[in-house]
């Protein structure tokens, strides 16, 4: 039933746009407004490169018709061109981009998570596409994409519960003559192919249609991959006042999952650590199969010069087939038979224990739909923008009872650990595990006080409805809360090129699941109440460069499992507050006709208050740098005008990896090199990219996050070489 699934919902969609073309074919009366917008949009993203002027969470998201100057809130767009000059193919990849964001548990071969301003996205709620929620438990393609835009900070007006970091906005290349195909490989022998090809196939209807294959070979021994992906997008104008546009994909991937290290005895860095070696590897450990569909739809409808609405629904449906050797803890280990050390970290001599981990049909699904209205109106001598709208979203998680059974203990210094026969025992039957659903009603008014004076004013007040069973279905935990949301902001501009703002927003976001170690676990803490303030400046040095500096503070109650006397001898609890103070800055665009940049720094102060445990106040939270720093260049050669050199450079202090704050892995800085050279070929264009990322092959610890309690380390990937050839043709 499952597999019958996935691919239904892009084929329905795919039919629905056909109809639409032959709908379309039929109106001859309709005026051909959209002919001319495809290549004048293309242009300026050509001209401009690295810098954007808007974004889709200030037209249509919780900050009204406004562009990026005008946004009392840091946001960051990764556009087209740094994602073609750069390659990412990795959400960890993607994040190098913004000194702000940080790995939050991301392995090789599974899908990962970042965390925005230190702390980790909730993957049920942080990411979206094209505005609509995305199940952030896929690994996300960016070939159709032509920006991803990152909010930096709290986003409750934006999606109601959601995590305090901010969130991750993918947004899908439109319909343009457009026809070009990508091949590309690496140094460690991967292919890559890619096609993009689109058109408005009349007047009126234009489609894009994007895919690629790629057969990934990892620096990571056993870890080879594969993933094929394929998208459509689709626009209708059906009249000068009304139009439709309709994205969808699929995608199917599938890849050993690479589990990382632990401390060793809970407490030291593994000394001789290998970038290359898959831990707990067994070859009965087949590759984590990921299916995903995602599709939105959206209706703009005109009224007039001032009024607007837009209707939309999103799908997002994920399917994960879980199966990993994993390593974790010492409980079986002679080294960790005195109980000195806790069974959830590896043996102080470096033994772990494998588990045959099988946990297929993983099955998640958000919906959403939304409604907006927009408009501008004068009230004497102020001018206001409102924005009034209503949202419905609800996920599903179905899986079946896993197998998670103890096979054997080996050792880091192995270079393949000793065969273990996997468990005998097999999955149960699936069942509903998780309907939740969020209602909520949103507004938003922005005032113009004269020239120089505008106040935003608005808020979000959600109903939340979750409830979650166990393996045969029964109720375990049924949550049920209503908040307002309030969200404000003063902008002042004392002239075109310059804003600053001050701004304060509340948030609410699902409180985390006790570890099973703990007194209490398993146990799903309340819902978290976040709060932030912000005060920004934004200045536009030119039509192609902008510069944006934020100091922010984010406030919400302390999550953590708490020394005590119970006989697991700690419990989860909430008590005090986890406190981010940061500044950042950020430039994006071009500094001259032959040099354009990418910079950021994000100075931060993330401490627990009032715990009640001493030893975990006054430090920094774990995995949170106290600083990093981002910056990529594309210097194009004046006497080569066809060639450009690329380079990057990215620094992260040392990282907190425990509680207390005792134990830190090292500062690192990260350089990455590249050329860029166009031509022709057939008087078609042709681009050859060649990108080294960790130049120097320098090691270092990227992450040192946690999932589900428990607290992992992984290893920055050594040297890689990509090189790809782009062809319009």
């Amino acid at each position: 039933m499952t597999t019958m699934t996935l691919p239904r919902t892009p084929l329905i969609l795919a039919l629905m746009s056909v109809m639409a073309l032959a709908h379309a074919s039929d109106d001859t009366t309709t005026e051909p407004q959209a002919t001319p917008l495809a290549p004048v949009h293309v242009k300026a993203d050509s001209q401009r490169g690295y810098h954007a002027d808007n974004s889709q969470m200030d037209t249509f998201g919780s900050f009204g018709n406004a562009p990026l100057q005008d946004t009392p809130a840091a946001i960051t767009v990764i556009t087209r061109d740094q994602i073609d000059d750069r390659q990412p193919r990795t959400l960890s990849e993607l994040a190098r981009s913004d000194a702000a964001l940080g790995d939050s548990y991301a392995p090789v071969g599974y899908y990962q998570d970042i965390a925005i301003r230190g702390y980790a996205l909730d993957p049920a709620t942080g990411f979206r596409l094209n505005e609509m929620s995305l199940v952030g438990e896929q690994l996300q393609p960016l070939e159709d994409k032509q920006r991803v835009e990152i909010l930096k900070g709290l986003g409750g007006l934006e999606a109601g519960v959601v995590a305090p970091g901010g969130l991750i906005n993918y947004v899908s290349k439109r319909p343009t003559d457009v026809h070009s195909a990508t091949v590309g490989t690496d140094s460690h022998g991967s292919r890559y192919l890619a096609m993009d090809v689109g058109g408005w196939l009349t007047p009126t209807f234009g489609v894009r249609v994007n895919a690629a294959h790629e057969d990934m070979h990892s620096y990571v021994q056993h870890a080879d991959g594969r993933r094929t992906f394929f998208s459509l997008a689709a626009d209708w104008k059906i009249s000068s006042h009304a139009t439709l546009q309709l994205d969808t994909d699929y995608q199917t991937s599938g890849q050993r999952s690479v589990s990382g290290y632990q401390l060793l005895g809970g407490n030291m860095i593994p000394a001789h650590p290998s970038r290359t070696r898959m831990l707990g590897f067994e070859p009965w450990q087949r590759p984590v199969g990921i299916d995903a569909s995602n599709s939105t739809l959206r209706f703009d409808y005109r009224f007039s010069d001032n009024w607007s609405t837009q209707l939309s629904a999103g799908h997002s449906h994920v399917v994960i087939d879980d199966n990993v050797a994993f390593a974790y803890g010492c409980f079986y280990s002679a080294d960790c038979a005195s109980g000195a050390t806790p069974g959830w970290f590896f043996a102080p001599n470096g033994d772990y224990d494998v588990y045959d981990y099988r946990s297929p049909d993983d099955t998640r699904v958000n919906d959403e739909a939304r409604a907006v209205l927009k408009g501008s109106f004068d009230t004497g001598t102020l001018s206001h923008e409102l924005s009034l709208g209503t949202s419905a979203f609800r996920r599903t998680i179905d899986r079946r009872p896993y197998v998670y059974d103890y096979v054997g203990t080996a050792n880091i210094g192995e270079v393949d650990p000793p065969y273990f026969a996997p468990s005998p025992n097999q999955p149960g039957a699936s069942a509903r595990r998780l309907t939740s659903w969020q209602h909520s009603v949103f507004a938003l008014d922005r005032v113009h006080l004269g020239a120089q004076w505008q106040v935003l004013a608005g808020g979000r007040f959600v109903r939340l409805h979750e409830r979650s069973y166990d393996d045969v279905g029964v109720p375990e935990r049924d949550t049920r809360l209503s908040k307002l949301l309030p969200q404000a902001a003063v902008l002042w501009q004392p002239t075109t090129q310059l804003t600053t703002y001050v701004s304060y927003s509340e948030s609410l976001s699902l409180g985390n699941e006790a570890p099973y170690w703990t007194s209490n676990g398993s146990t799903t803490l309340a819902p978290l109440l976040s709060r932030q303030t912000e005060a920004g400046v934004k200045y536009a040095w030119s039509d192609a460069l902008s510069l944006q500096g934020a100091l922010y503070r984010i406030r919400q109650p302390y999550q953590f499992a708490q020394p005590d006397n119970s006989a697991a001898g700690f419990t989860f609890v909430q008590r005090g507050n986890e406190v981010h103070d940061g500044l950042e800055l950020n430039a994006a665009g071009r500094l001259t006709s032959d040099l354009r940049l990418t910079a950021s720094l994000n100075l931060i102060q993330a401490r627990a208050q009032d715990t009640g445990t001493p030893g975990y106040e006054g430090h920094q939270v774990v995995n949170v740098p106290r600083l990093r720093t981002a910056l990529y260049l594309d210097y194009r050669l004046p006497f080569a005008p066809d060639l450009s050199l690329l380079g990057g450079w990215r620094y992260a202090s040392s990282n907190v990896a425990t509680p207390n704050g005792l134990t830190r892995v090292p500062a690192y800085h990260v350089f990455d090199a590249g050329l860029r050279y166009t031509t022709q070929w057939r008087e078609h264009a042709l681009t050859l990219r060649l990108n080294v990322d960790n130049l120097f092959n320098h090691f270092y610890w990227r992450d040192t996050g946690s999932s589900g309690g428990d607290s992992y380390l992984f290893p920055g990937a050594p040297r890689l070489a990509r090189l790809s050839l782009t062809y319009a043709f």
